[in-house]
């Protein structure tokens, strides 16, 4: 049973009491991503996460590192591209403690010209580990491709040139912006105790940043089927293909989780089996997606000897096209619903799986959803809607990104 509580200022705050166990996970989620930001400000949104860690007026960075290892808890925070979260799990007896940190970090982070110069230089090593990361390299660059024309498709880091503009104005400025009490959801997840939700209340009733509380203007990104070749210092060839998915309240989703188990999510998929076991060409093969409010993505990865990088992708376009002629069996169908199944039920293990899925269905439908009414769309999807998704999707030009060895090296 999730509850939830308004304040006056329109923050939501989501509890799930789960007294079976002995944590708490608590998130401050807030409804702005990377695909909100203006190309100027490409990178911001990431940017803000890693200067709250930073210090505040009361506490410095390490008192806080410290505050969460002394009583064995986890802070931690991250960026997509349409929303941010801070989150701490902790042992229910430390929880109002963690949430009061949480909370100094929220509202009274300083943003210190010094930490601002640090943070820069440690955000560039991150973009240096992701080029150095093929496969999260060879995405990033597909999204660009895909949409070349929107911040759906820039870096969530963001780039050298924007990165090296940001200051503490521009900082406080795209906060008072976008982090407003509207776009704001706690979510609290565990053995919570009433003390706690007061103390939660207490906190976020106070957030009085209301003079931009407006609808944020949203653009429709329009999917491209371009492509982008980089060649770097690697021993493979990677390849990522991209064809324009589905928006995350489409009702078809469902049945998408059940097209890519088929094809590529799982080891007895279309693609491990040909690409994988059958013809060797990769050690690792997979089908994904990523599904937001208004875009979406359906993808697919595969690395390989450079030799082998033609015979690769043929491999995957023939498996694509059999499975668009052909369709997916009803056999196919009955497995890859019962692994999804049991990848939602095993899921939702810990406090912190409930944290993060109440928080996600209030941001999306802006409104709890049961465990048991997502099993039920599951248990709808029939031939004739994975068939539908396949036929839709598969058959639609693509987008392509390759990485591949440098000439020479």
């Amino acid at each position: 049973m999730v509850t939830k509580h308004i304040c006056q200022n329109g923050v939501r705050i989501l509890v799930e009491k789960l007294p079976y166990v002995r944590s708490v996970s608590m998130g401050i989620w807030v409804n702005v991503g990377s695909g909100n930001e203006r190309p100027e400000e490409n990178g911001i949104t990431h940017f803000i996460e890693h200067m709250l860690f930073k210090g505040t007026y009361s506490r410095t960075a390490k008192e806080i590192a410290e505050s969460f290892d002394r009583i064995g808890g986890q802070l931690n925070a991250f960026t997509s591209k349409e929303n941010t979260c801070y989150y701490a799990v902790t042992l229910d007896h430390h929880a109002i403690e963690a949430i009061t940190i949480l909370a100094d970090m929220f509202f009274h982070s300083k943003f210190a010209e010094a930490d601002i110069e640090k943070e820069r230089h440690v955000i560039f090593e991150e973009m240096a580990m992701v080029e150095d990361t093929p496969d999260d390299d060879v995405d990033e660059r597909l999204w660009s491709v895909m949409y070349p024309n929107h911040s759906m498709g820039a870096p969530i880091l963001g780039t050298e040139e924007t990165l090296a503009s940001f200051t503490k104005d521009k900082i406080e400025t795209y906060m008072d912006e976008n982090y407003t009490p509207d776009r704001v959801v706690i979510s609290v997840a565990g053995n919570v105790s009433d003390q706690l939700v007061n103390k939660i209340i207490t906190l976020f009733d106070q957030f009085t940043n209301t003079t931009h509380q407006t609808k944020k203007i949203v653009t429709i990104p329009k999917f491209v089927h371009g492509q982008t070749n980089k060649e770097s210092n690697t021993e493979q060839s990677h390849l990522a293909l991209g064809y324009e998915g589905l928006t995350v309240k489409d009702s078809d989703l469902v049945s998408l989780l059940v097209v890519n188990n088929i094809l590529g999510d799982a080891t007895s998929s279309r693609l491990f089996q040909k690409v994988r076991e059958e013809k060797a060409l990769a050690y690792s093969v997979f089908s994904y997606y990523s599904a937001y409010e208004n875009a979406g993505a359906f993808m697919i990865y595969g690395g390989t000897s450079p030799d082998k990088l033609t015979v690769l992708e043929e491999t995957i376009l023939q498996i694509t096209e059999q499975l668009v002629n052909d369709g997916a069996s009803e056999i196919e169908i009955q497995y890859a619903k019962e692994q999804l199944e049991s990848n939602l039920i095993l899921g939702l293990e810990t406090s912190n799986d409930f944290m993060n899925r109440n928080a996600k269905n209030e941001l999306v439908f802006g409104e709890a959803k049961s465990v048991e009414q997502t099993l039920q769309e599951l248990y709808a999807v029939d031939e004739e809607s994975v068939n539908r998704v396949i036929r839709n999707l598969l058959t639609k030009p693509y987008a392509k990104s390759v990485i591949q060895p440098a000439k020479g090296i």
